[in-house]
């Protein structure tokens, strides 16, 4: 059984409910129908009066629960919820009403509510609109202020992370994190890597020195990263300042970083920068031949996640399946 095969089977065991907010999208529609038609999860597909047509009368017939948020029972309830989370930042009881009724806004609600396990949109939309309904309507996980992104790294050749599976984190969403988010970058990778590979991390933050083999403020702030998640005394292994090859190959682990219990063996890569995150992932994807899944949004207390607008329907339905397992420490 492949990774996205053993993905599929785990996230049918969790036997929950997805929200799809692009309804009007027919690459939604059908990844909606195949969602149900599999019997991995419910689904509920947004789509308001003026883009229904025949296409989501046919997802009714077969399970699909399809909503109009704008005259939807629900909103008056979600619309309160979101006010409270919302008010000490000034936002009005009139003004949340109105946003509940915004397709994103209302899927993440769902999801804050407990009346999803996750929402899945970005078809259309774009990164900083998932984001910020996301933040603003489930909010971050408790513990954490930092939400970041990762990458579910599936290389064809092994001997990478475990049986060629490795996280790369973050590589979409915070371009120059500090210290204390850069550590918890690595806390909410790590758990990203639990629940959606399975097994357990082995955290390597990376740099352009090991060890302190070089001096330089970059260098420092990783340090300082490494620090810090020593304080928190996460229950995961992870080290750094590492480089990529003492990160990744047993022999120059063992020679550049003696006794680390990740050197050699990293299957988390935690970079300093999106620069470094965005244009390793790109290159392991496009010239080492490996498929990226994501990115999934992690920090979050319940799951939301993010699509590219290019995005194929076979894209939202393996998204979905990630993120029911991504649900499984908000049940």
């Amino acid at each position: 059984m492949g990774f996205l095969d053993d993905v599929k089977v785990r996230a049918t065991a969790v036997e929950g409910r997805i929200v799809l907010p692009e309804g009007a999208d027919e690459r939604v529609v059908e990844a909606a129908a195949q969602l149900v038609r599999d019997e991995t999860c419910k689904v509920v597909v947004l789509a308001d009066a003026a883009s229904r047509t025949q296409a989501h009368d046919e997802l009714e017939s077969i399970g699909v629960e399809v909503v109009d948020p704008a005259v939807d029972s629900r909103v008056e309830g979600l619309a309160q919820t979101l006010f409270e989370r919302r008010k000490h930042k000034g936002l009005t009881l009139d003004a949340a009403q109105e946003l509940a009724t915004d397709p994103m806004f209302f899927a993440a609600l769902l999801v804050a509510t407990g009346q999803a396990e996750g929402t899945v949109g970005g078809a259309v939309h774009t990164t900083a609109d998932t984001v910020r309904s996301a933040l603003q309507s489930i909010g971050a996980k408790p513990g954490l202020k930092t939400v970041s992104s990762a990458f579910v790294m599936v290389h064809p050749d092994n001997q990478w992370g475990d049986n060629g599976i490795m996280v790369f984190s973050d590589c979409a969403v915070l371009p120059d994190p500090n210290p204390a988010q850069l550590a918890e970058i690595a806390i909410g990778a790590a758990e990203t890597y639990s629940l959606v590979v399975g097994g357990d991390p082995r955290v390597a933050l990376l740099s352009f020195s090991t060890k302190g083999s070089a001096k330089h403020a970059l260098v420092d702030k990783v340090q300082a990263a490494v620090a810090e998640l020593e304080q928190r005394n996460p229950d995961f292994s992870f080290d750094g300042d590492l480089q990529l090859d003492a990160a990744l190959l047993p022999t120059i682990g063992e020679r550049k970083a003696p006794g680390s219990g990740v050197a050699g063996k990293a299957n988390v890569l935690v970079f300093p920068d999106l620069n470094a995150g965005n244009i390793c992932y790109k290159a392991v994807e496009r010239l080492g031949g490996a498929v990226a899944l994501g990115p999934l949004l992690q920090g979050l207390a319940r799951p939301a996640n993010d699509l590219s607008r290019g995005c194929s329907a076979a894209d939202i339905v393996q998204t979905s399946w990630l993120t029911l397992l991504q649900s499984q420490t908000s049940r």
